[in-house]
């Protein structure tokens, strides 16, 4: 299925919270994440641009494929992603059936989101180890993304169809140099 989303980088996170509450947007929550993304030994799937996620999001977890499609150049957007998730009840346990079937864990990470939705669209406003802080939209159709861009008074050629790597990647970090990454220590592979 495609992930309908785009980023919008180094936001004013106290003034998009103050236009979200002031347009109707209801916040729903705000969690720390946790999650590990596994690849093969000899990194197939990061070598066609996909991975797989193990992600504790409080209330569940989450088993996701991931893929890039059509990625862009470097800091250029890719097309679209395509996301393929199911609800796993343990994240521990879902990690060991990974780790006995072959695969390894490239990394853990961790960030922090706080979820705003209006007329079904999400407003997520993401806060990574060491680069600033990012606005993800993600909505049903293309014009709903539209919708939501305007409704908050962005500049639609300012969005981004990133990965999180390629987030990092645009503060010249690369993502998968690190084995861990949260906000007390970030562990070079």
């Amino acid at each position: 299925m495609e992930e309908i989303e785009v980023k919008f980088l180094d936001i004013d996170s106290d003034s998009l919270i103050k236009k979200l509450e002031e347009s109707g947007a209801k916040k729903i929550f705000e969690k720390l994440y946790k999650r590990r993304v596994f690849d093969y030994p000899d990194w197939r799937l990061d070598k066609n641009h996909s991975w797989l996620r193990l992600r504790d999001e409080g209330d569940q977890i989450t088993l996701a494929f991931k893929k890039r499609v059509k990625p862009g150049q470097k800091g250029e957007n890719d097309q679209s992603m395509q996301e393929s998730e199911i609800t796993v009840s343990d994240f521990e346990q879902t990690t060991d059936i990974l780790l006995n079937i072959g695969l390894i864990e490239k990394s853990y990470q961790e960030n922090k989101r706080i979820r705003y939705i209006l007329n079904d669209i999400e407003f997520d406003i993401d806060s990574w180890p060491q680069i600033p802080t990012y606005l993800e939209i993600e909505a049903e159709s293309w014009e709903k993304i539209e919708e939501a861009i305007k409704s908050l008074g962005l500049n639609s050629e300012d969005k981004k169809i990133f990965s999180t790597t390629q987030v990092y990647e645009n503060y010249k970090m690369n993502l998968n140099d690190y084995q861990k990454v949260t906000f007390q220590e970030m562990v070079l592979k």
